[in-house]
């Protein structure tokens, strides 16, 4: 008598469970890497615009003031390159200064803050990452 191959009904429906129990634990693990990924861009374009405001309030000894735009002259900023986070806005004045961007696309929902002075290390606010 031949002995038979190949699985049975109930070790191919164990296998799917497993499956199935491993992709509802990873798929909002990975979609939470993925946005703070995105988020990396954004964090870039404010760091550009936080040296900027250094350069311009070095020269001016005044923070700029730019409304929301995807590129200016005045602190020499272009986010149109970006993928997810292409407009910032950014205030300023005599002693502090803040700049914030929003993703779009598969971006949206994030937005990012910084918040500068003439003294003192620059304060980060993320929100919308654990969506």
């Amino acid at each position: 008598m031949k002995k038979a191959k190949g699985f049975t009904l109930v070790e191919l429906v164990i296998v799917i469970v497993i499956v199935g129990i491993l992709s509802i634990v990873a798929v909002p693990i990975y979609r939470g890497y993925t946005r703070k990924a995105m988020a990396t861009e954004g964090r870039a374009l404010l760091g550009t615009i936080q040296t900027a405001q250094k350069v311009y309030y070095t020269e001016f000894a005044t923070f700029a003031t730019v409304g929301a735009t995807n590129f200016t002259t005045i602190i020499d900023v272009d986010a149109r390159p970006n993928k997810y986070f292409t407009t910032f806005t950014v205030t300023g004045n005599g002693s502090d200064w803040s700049a914030t961007t929003a993703g779009s696309g598969s971006a949206s929902g994030i937005s990012i803050t910084i918040k500068g002075s003439r003294t003192g290390q620059p304060t980060w606010f993320d929100s919308g990452l654990n969506n």
